[in-house]
């Protein structure tokens, strides 16, 4: 499977995206590697090898430099959730430190972790350890693993963990909890105002720019000078 994604690579593209993940000295994504692959082409790869693929397989992949193979091995996880969702589950948890960039999460954990979580209400005190980790990446999986509750009328846990990062000093932060909030306003308006009515004067800029972008005009300039 390696040399499948070795074989699909280009250098020119790895150094493009080499600088949009922000694999430089001093970056989110400091030190990752890529071989230069598009998202397109590891999903047809994936389609490819899910047939025969293992836990431990996609379990191995993740522990590879470019970030190719790791998104590979995190979305034959998701793959193998519908047949061994305990197991693909466990996996990702135990193996998110490899998910080292915001695309690696956020390919993988909504419907792994989040999907878990989704049947197992009591185990979501997860969340609550993982969003005020030192761990960027960790408070990002938090995040993003609601989307799969939020996808069945579940809003709760998200509010309550977009209210926890209000104070987050990370980009990729902000924008993730405005993300969700907005994916809360799509199902449910109401929620979504009543969090920004309490919460958009502590709001960081890029979170509630995100949250309000299905606003109208009018709305957003009310709510931006709360700030």
């Amino acid at each position: 499977m390696v040399a499948a994604v070795e074989a699909a690579g280009s250098p020119e593209d790895a150094s493009v995206k080499a600088r949009y993940f922000q694999a430089f000295p001093g970056g989110y994504g400091e030190g990752d590697e890529f071989a230069g692959v598009s998202v397109p082409a590891i999903r047809a790869l994936v389609r490819r090898f899910r047939s025969a693929a293992t836990v431990s397989d996609a379990v191995e992949l993740l522990q590879h430099r470019y970030n190719e193979v790791r998104l590979l091995g995190g979305l034959l996880l998701v793959e193998l959730y519908r047949t061994e969702p305990e197991a693909a589950m466990r996996a990702t948890l135990d193996n998110r430190h490899r998910l080292n960039n915001w695309n690696l999460v956020d390919a993988v954990v909504r419907d792994t972790i989040g999907a878990w979580l989704l049947a197992h209400p009591s185990r979501r005190t997860v969340l609550d350890e993982l969003v005020v980790s030192e761990n960027l990446w960790d408070r990002r999986i938090a995040l993003i693993s609601t989307f799969a509750l939020l996808r069945a009328g579940e809003h709760d846990d998200t509010l309550r963990l977009c209210a926890a990062v209000l104070d987050d000093r990370h980009d990729l932060i902000h924008k993730a909890a405005g993300w969700m909030l907005r994916e809360v306003g799509q199902r449910d308006r109401a929620v979504l105002d009543g969090f920004l009515e309490r919460y958009a004067a502590r709001m960081p800029r890029t979170m509630l720019s995100y949250a309000i972008e299905k606003h109208t005009p009018a709305e957003r300039t009310r709510l931006r000078a709360k700030r």
